[in-house]
């Protein structure tokens, strides 16, 4: 059965009105965390002078390749099995990267891991695009986001809305630059790094 998240469809058009002016001039992205696949064939039609890599655990990988292969776009490419704690990364060619709802639903390690591989893989002038919730100055933007990292707490404590002064600083150590921060609907945002040189 194909997987899918409503979440998805709802968010596509905002997060599309920021990617598009922003990987104008890309070639190659890796997804971060593909999870259903719907933004990547969503995405991948609307973006196709973009090669999209799809990206995520071994046990989500058989949803992705059903919604890859019922839109059998050329740029949008089967996923490679991605823990972002891993070391070294596979091998890996882009020069943009994305990742919607991931930080969130990962452990602190899992979240230090992706930084440090999209640094290492980005080259010079790369962007890392990055969706979610997430806190500033250790305050929650909403109501609706205290509860739901309580509701992520309870699920698994070691994950939950991450600090963006927190991210800034592993993006930082990564080599990558804050480009800009993005509002968007639901109270999320979209936060871009850009790799220095």
């Amino acid at each position: 059965m194909k997987p899918y998240a409503e979440s998805c469809d709802q968010n596509r058009e905002p997060i599309f009105s920021v990617l598009a002016p922003a990987l104008e001039h890309h070639q190659r992205l890796l997804e971060i965390g593909s999870g259903t696949g719907q933004h990547a064939v969503w995405f991948g039609s609307k973006l196709p002078w973009l090669t999209w890599q799809t990206s995520d655990r071994l046990e989500n990988h058989p949803g992705i390749l059903h919604w890859l292969e019922e839109a059998a776009l050329a740029n949008v490419l089967p996923p490679i099995e991605l823990d972002t704690r891993m070391s070294p990364w596979p091998a890996i060619t882009a020069d943009c990267v994305f990742s919607a709802n991931t930080a969130h639903i990962m452990d602190d390690e899992g979240v230090a891991g992706m930084f440090r591989g999209v640094g290492e893989l980005l080259p010079g002038g790369g962007l890392f695009l990055l969706y979610g919730p997430f806190n500033y100055n250790g305050r929650y933007t909403s109501d609706s986001n205290e509860r739901f990292d309580q509701w992520l707490h309870q699920r698994d404590p070691r994950s939950g809305i991450k600090h963006f002064e927190d991210l800034d600083a592993l993006a930082t150590a990564a080599g990558m630059t804050l480009a800009d921060d993005h509002e968007m609907p639901a109270n999320n945002r979209i936060l871009c790094w850009r790799k220095s040189g």
